[in-house]
């Protein structure tokens, strides 16, 4: 039996992390607030970025730890992964929450190329249902 050395893993083409970055504005324009939307591949790595003027300069760094949160949870969101975090110990929920760049607050999606992960979405400077909103407009800018 040969074992494998390598796999294949999908990631988001740079042209479809525009046009979700994209969406994820032209929402947050339509809802009156100034966020940073960042776009990551499935290995949680920086594809896109786009900053509205006047977003909290916070959001920037929120917005890259949502969506590579996303993305290191093999596409959990925040709400699913801290129900799935319920029946573990505090100490699971703390030691990820100590991990730098790591966080439980919402407003990230998965991205998806049908059942496949191929990044995530985090968008940060509204309020949390605002910011997934934003999110929800990215992930539908890429449906087929």
């Amino acid at each position: 039996m040969t074992v494998p050395v390598s796999i294949a893993r999908a990631v988001i083409h740079h042209d479809a992390a525009l046009r979700a970055a994209a969406a994820a504005v032209a929402k947050a324009e339509a809802l009156g607030i100034q966020v940073c939307v960042a776009v990551v591949d499935s290995n949680a790595r920086l594809v896109a970025y786009l900053r509205m003027p006047n977003a909290f300069l916070i959001s920037d760094t929120v917005s890259v730890a949502k969506a590579a949160s996303v993305a290191s949870t093999a596409g959990l969101p925040a709400d699913v992964l801290e129900g799935a975090l319920t029946g573990e110990g505090p100490w699971v929920r703390e030691g990820l929450l100590k991990l730098p760049g790591f966080t439980l607050i919402r407003g990230a999606l998965p991205l998806r190329d049908g059942e496949v992960l191929i990044g995530a979405v985090g968008v940060s400077g509204g309020a949390e249902a605002q910011d997934v909103l934003c999110a929800e407009a990215a992930v539908a800018a890429l449906a087929r």
